[in-house]
C-alpha cells in the first residue's frame, strides 16, 4: 500500500474516533452538570383527569434522573397553538417533548416536523386517524380493546339480551384516532346483538356544550367514551336528566369514580394513565441516554370498575394515583 493512502486511511480513523468522542462528551455533559429537561403538552394541563398521568410522570422523572415540565395549556388547543407551544419550549432548553395531539388535520404532519429535530413521543392518541399510518411512536391503551370492553360489560349485565334496547353514544371528538377506535370496537361488538344504536354525538372541550344526552332521544343506555363526556353523562344522570338511561364509560378521574360510586355510572373502563405518564417519559429518557435508540411505542393495560369492586386492593391502587 503506498504511503498516501495509508496516511489517508490514518486520518479516516482519527476524525472517526473524534466524531465519536464529541458525541460521547456531548451525552455525558447532559447526564452531568445539565439536567435532561422533557417538556410535556397536553389540552387543559390543569384539568384533574390528567392527575395519575402526571403522578407517573413524576414518578418516571425522579428514577431517571430527568426534570420534567408540563406547560401552562388553556380548555383548547389548534394545531398551530401547540406548535408555537413546543417551540416555545425547545427554546427553553426542552431535549424532547411529550404531547396530546390535538384533534385537527395537520397534527401529524406538524410532529413528524419536529421529530427530526428532537425526541417525540405521542401519549393517548396517535395524530393520524389510522393508526397504521402513523409515524409517531405513542404510549396509550388498546383503545379499540377498551371500546370492546365496555360494551361486553353492557351485554353480560343482561345475559346478552338486549334485543329491541336502544344506546346513544357521547365523545368529546370524534376526530381522534383513540376515540374512533374506541368506537370501533364498541359498535363492532354490538353487531347482531338486537340493540339499537340511536344517535352519536360528539362535544369538544372548552366548546358551549350543544349535543348533551339529555338534549337527544331517550335511550336505554349512553355510553361515554372519554372522561370528559363521561363526567358529563354522570352529572346528567345524577340531576335525571337522562330520563332512567344508565351510563356505562371510559375514564380516568376522581370525578368519574365519584360518579361510579354514587350510582349514577353502572360501569367504568380505566385506561392506565399513571402508566402512560410513566412509560412515556421512561421512553424518552432511553431515547437520549443512547444515541441510536429510536423512540418506540408503549402499550399499557385498561381495567375495569364496578362500585361493587371498588375497594379491593388493586382498585384502591388505581384510584389512589387519580388522586395524586
Amino acid at each position: 500500500m503506498k504511503t498516501g493512502k495509508k496516511v489517508v486511511i490514518l486520518l479516516e480513523a482519527v476524525l472517526a474516533v473524534l466524531v465519536l468522542a464529541a458525541v460521547v462528551l456531548m451525552l455525558q455533559g447532559k447526564n452531568g452538570q445539565d439536567m435532561v429537561k422533557v417538556s410535556v403538552i397536553i389540552q387543559n394541563s390543569d384539568d384533574t383527569q390528567w392527575a395519575a398521568f402526571k403522578y407517573g410522570l413524576k414518578m418516571a422523572a425522579e428514577d431517571q434522573g430527568i426534570e420534567v415540565y408540563i406547560a401552562n395549556t388553556g380548555e383548547t388547543l389548534t394545531v398551530e397553538e401547540e406548535k408555537s407551544l413546543i417551540e416555545w419550549e425547545i427554546s427553553n432548553g426542552a431535549d424532547a417533548v411529550i404531547v396530546r395531539p390535538v384533534p385537527e388535520e395537520g397534527a401529524e404532519e406538524m410532529l413528524k416536523k419536529f421529530e427530526k429535530r428532537i425526541p417525540v413521543m405521542l401519549v393517548g392518541s396517535t395524530a393520524s386517524k389510522d393508526r397504521s399510518l402513523s409515524a409517531l411512536p405513542v404510549t396509550e391503551s388498546d383503545n379499540y380493546a377498551m371500546g370492546t370492553a365496555l360494551a361486553e360489560e353492557l351485554l353480560k349485565d343482561y345475559n346478552n339480551s338486549v334485543e329491541g334496547k336502544t344506546i346513544g353514544i357521547v365523545s368529546e371528538t370524534g376526530e381522534l384516532e383513540s376515540v374512533m377506535n374506541r368506537e370501533k370496537g364498541f359498535r363492532d361488538r354490538l353487531l347482531n346483538t338486537g340493540i339499537q344504536i340511536l344517535w352519536s354525538v360528539t362535544n369538544r372541550s372548552g366548546e358551549p356544550k350543544e349535543n348533551l344526552p339529555a338534549d337527544q332521544p331517550e335511550v336505554n343506555f349512553v355510553a361515554a367514551l372519554d372522561n370528559n363526556s363521561l363526567t358529563a353523562a354522570g352529572e346528567e344522570a345524577a340531576a335525571n336528566n337522562l330520563h332512567g338511561a344508565i351510563v356505562y364509560g371510559i375514564g380516568h378521574s376522581t370525578e368519574a369514580v365519584y360518579y361510579l360510586d354514587t350510582g349514577n355510572v353502572k360501569c367504568l373502563v380505566v385506561p392506565d394513565e399513571f402508566n402512560i405518564g410513566y412509560q412515556s417519559l421512561t421512553e424518552i429518557s432511553e431515547s437520549l441516554r443512547r444515541y441510536f435508540h429510536k423512540v418506540q411505542d408503549k402499550a399499557v393495560s385498561h381495567t375495569v370498575l364496578r362500585r361493587e369492586t371498588l375497594f379491593t386492593k388493586e382498585n384502591q391502587e388505581i384510584i389512589f394515583t387519580m388522586s395524586q
